[in-house]
């Protein structure tokens, strides 16, 4: 399936402008899922330089969100698109509002490794590393399936949300636990499950893009239904 198939229009400029839009929504996913990777290497390697690099990188995450959000309307205004091709601007308006809010929560994680306040249990890093290998696989997952307009992907990524929500809970009782043997620095362990719920969050927006895709395939709005009434929608 090729990536964000457009309609043909009798416009060759329309054409060039849904493209340039698509690619360009495309480099932000990817900024952000280097951001994510980055960040995942600084814990690993207790890298506060490149967690502090990561942080400061969102400010160019932030640009491309106002940048596309700017084409989304001119778009809209100028062509005033339809049927397959409003879904499309649509869908690439609401997928960008999620991948910043992605970076916002990357950010927020690599800020606390720069400021070192990642706890020494080795256990408990490696817990953190896991869960975080878990979301970039679904974050890169995510970003495939939308890029590649793939109805099966999205959907494999929008289940696979429920094995991070797993890993999240085990670590949250884990940080309440040593929360209470340590009670003298409960301020950065404050830090620590901010940083958690945010790979929980990330999880949660790329189920938000996973929707989108079904959206743009199937046409009908996803947003708030159980799973099981979502397969069955797919499926007819």
């Amino acid at each position: 399936m090729s990536q964000l198939e457009i309609n043909t229009h009798i416009s060759v400029r329309f054409n060039q402008e849904l493209e340039s839009l698509k690619n360009s929504v495309l480099a932000m996913g990817g900024v952000v899922e280097q951001q994510l990777s980055d960040t995942l290497n600084a814990l690993k390697t207790n890298n506060a330089g490149l967690a502090e690099k990561v942080a400061l990188n969102d400010m160019q995450v932030n640009s491309m969100e106002i940048q596309i959000d700017e084409e989304c309307m001119r778009i809209i205004a100028r062509r005033h698109p339809t049927a397959s091709d409003l879904r499309l601007v649509m869908t690439i308006a609401k997928a960008t509002t999620d991948i910043e809010r992605i970076g916002d929560e990357i950010e927020r994680i690599a800020r606390l490794i720069a400021k070192s306040n990642v706890p020494e249990s080795d256990s408990f890093k490696t817990s953190m590393q896991v869960i975080g290998e878990q979301v970039l696989e679904m974050l890169r997952g995510t970003l495939d399936s939308f890029a590649r307009v793939d109805l099966d992907s999205a959907m494999l990524m929008y289940k696979s949300d429920q094995d991070i929500d797993a890993l999240y809970k085990e670590l949250l009782s884990m940080t309440i636990t040593e929360m209470q043997q340590n009670s003298d620095d409960l301020e950065t362990w404050l830090e620590v499950l901010w940083a958690l719920r945010s790979f929980e969050r990330i999880g949660d927006r790329c189920k938000n893009i996973c929707e989108y895709v079904m959206y743009l395939t199937k046409g009908t709005d996803m947003r708030h239904i159980a799973i099981e009434s979502i397969q069955s929608k797919l499926v007819n």
